[in-house]
């Protein structure tokens, strides 16, 4: 297979993007809030619905996933750095333990590809014993979502979860970011909720103090806002990917290429070695670490770490 520019409708520079009205700050009211989500929501699904646009939409899942574990270490009182969870998952050999660090993003990173309507599927990453509260807690989220908009919905889910426990703030925000993806209807689950909420906004949720409902919904808009701008952004590096992929002459460069486009962090020893991962296709460990550099030196990668060993590659900004 050799490599071209996906046929985008438009141009990069003219995809789905929100108004400026919408990103003003203003005072925040209610109806302000509903009609603000309401034009983020319609950009956003545009973006990740429509295959026309070439969004890497699994590259955009997986570096959300990463996100919103770093967010919720914050929120379950750990505040390990976002470096050392990628390190945590993607540099544990096999079979040995992650740590609370690498689970936590190996969490979100089953979360991003679950089937929304399997509730077998849902039930298994958060616990089996909480599957008929979970059932009822989506139902109750959905129903409110229907009637008063998608984030409202969310947060009604987050409130009902922390009520129950209030140490449960992963899956709280799991099911909030479940209730917003089966509002609009879309394939893959974006972890979008947590990434902005913080320990306070939710505690006063569940005190329901004055406004609090209104602070949280805040909270997740900027996300989706901050969501809208990242997708327009790997767009712009996918692209500009796709553009060299023609260039590299290794063997296997077009189902690593593909990695690149789906994985948030690329580790050569043992995502390209000894075999190109998802593939048959087998790649040494010094090709792997040439192939990387290289597209490092076509302005198309960067190194995550700064390390000189353990080196984890992606797309570059």
């Amino acid at each position: 297979m050799t490599y071209q520019s996906i046929a985008i409708r438009n141009d990069l520079n003219t995809l789905p993007q929100l108004p400026g009205w919408v990103t003003s700050g203003r005072g925040e009211t209610p109806e302000t809030v509903a009609l603000r989500s309401g034009v983020a929501l319609t950009v956003l699904d545009q973006l990740v619905s429509d295959p026309g646009y070439g969004v890497p939409v699994k590259l955009l899942a997986t570096r959300l996933a990463l996100s919103a574990a770093t967010a919720t270490s914050k929120l379950e009182g750990r505040l390990a750095r976002e470096a050392d969870i990628r390190d945590a998952y993607h540099l544990t050999p096999p079979g040995e333990a992650r740590g609370p660090d690498g689970d936590l993003l190996r969490f979100w990173r089953e979360a991003v590809r679950l089937r929304l309507n399997g509730p077998g599927e849902i039930a298994d990453l958060i616990g089996p014993d909480r599957a008929e509260d979970v059932a009822c807690w989506l139902d109750a989220g959905q129903d409110r979502a229907r009637t008063h908009g998608p984030l409202a919905g969310c947060v009604s889910v987050l409130r009902a979860v922390l009520d129950a426990d209030d140490r449960a703030e992963r899956v709280a925000c799991l099911l909030s970011d479940i209730v917003l993806a089966r509002a609009l209807n879309w394939k893959t689950m974006l972890p979008v909720t947590a990434q902005r909420l913080t320990k306070a906004a939710l505690r006063d949720l569940t005190a329901e103090g004055q406004g609090a409902e209104l602070a949280v919904q805040v909270r997740i808009l900027e996300s989706i806002e901050e969501t809208i701008r990242l997708a327009r952004d790997l767009t712009r590096r996918a692209e500009a990917l796709r553009a060299v992929a023609s260039k590299l002459r290794a063997k296997g460069s077009d189902a690593a290429v593909d990695l690149f486009l789906t994985e948030d962090a690329v580790a050569p020893a043992s995502m390209l070695s000894p075999r190109i991962r998802g593939t048959s296709i087998p790649m040494t460990s010094r090709a792997a670490r040439r192939f990387c550099d290289r597209l490092v030196e076509l302005g198309v990668a960067q190194e995550l770490t700064g390390r000189s060993t353990f080196r984890l590659y992606g797309i570059a900004p």
